[in-house]
């Protein structure tokens, strides 16, 4: 007998739209800027698996003009009600016009869609030259706080459902590079997400692998209250330290 289908990407985020867009961090200013770098002004920058808009209102505050694609109704309705272009797709099916754009930009998303069809849909939407930028935010666990809640989310999450963010670097340069995107570096940004304790809790609710059991999604919300507990300020806070890495190419001919 086979086991059941895995989730659909969409499906991963079902009923979190709220506690991702209230807890997730945010991107530093020069990450963005690096993005729009170089672009036309007010650029047209189709934001891929964007959730809740997180990204997409970045992109706006700098200048762009961006559209978000999600296919998790949820999330886009909250997208939509910060004020974003959100709109139904997939990476492998936008809907938008060909040559529509100057940038494609996947925060915190590629390694849901990495695939030839994707790529090649982004080539389809990208206008000649156009930029592509991949986005993710690393924990630095150099910070002992950020290191002892990714010592704990190893202990108690799905180890599968963690391996399936797990994403390699060289996978998306091969496929940057296979798909004729040239120009390929990359660039790292300090980011910080300061937060009291219920945004330490929101912030592993958020995500697509936290335990499906209850019984072990409380033991791990008790060593989380724990570690806020060893690490926090006197105002009660702690801050997770990431490196933001945007990897950046343009089309090819």
């Amino acid at each position: 007998m086979s086991g059941p289908e895995p989730l659909a990407t969409s499906d991963r985020f079902l009923g979190l739209a709220d506690v991702y867009e209230n807890y997730r961090p945010g991107y530093p200013p020069e990450a963005i800027a690096a993005i729009l770098a170089g672009l036309p002004p007010h650029p047209a920058v189709v934001d891929i698996g964007a959730g809740t808009g997180i990204s997409t209102r970045a992109l706006q505050a700098a200048g762009a003009r961006a559209i978000a694609i999600d296919p998790n109704d949820e999330m886009r309705a909250v997208a939509v009600a910060r004020g974003s272009d959100a709109r139904p797709g997939t990476a492998t099916a936008t809907g938008l016009d060909d040559g529509c754009c100057d940038a494609v930009a996947c925060f915190q998303a590629f390694h849901w869609f990495a695939t030839d069809a994707a790529m090649l849909e982004f080539r389809r939407i990208l206008r000649p030259g156009g930029r592509i930028a991949l986005v993710w935010n690393e924990r630095d666990t150099n910070d002992p706080f950020t290191a002892e809640y990714s010592r704990l989310e190893r202990h108690y999450c799905d180890s599968e459902g963690r391996a399936a963010i797990d994403f390699p670097d060289e996978i998306a340069l091969a496929l940057l590079a296979k798909h004729g995107f040239t120009g390929v570096r990359k660039r790292t940004f300090p980011n910080v997400q300061r937060t009291d304790v219920d945004g330490v809790i929101g912030r592993m609710r958020s995500t697509s692998y936290a335990p499906k059991s209850p019984d072990t999604l409380e033991a791990l919300f008790a060593a989380l209250r724990s570690a806020h507990a060893r690490f926090c300020d006197g105002a009660g806070y702690v801050t997770f330290h990431y490196l933001t890495d945007v990897t950046l190419a343009e089309k090819g001919a």
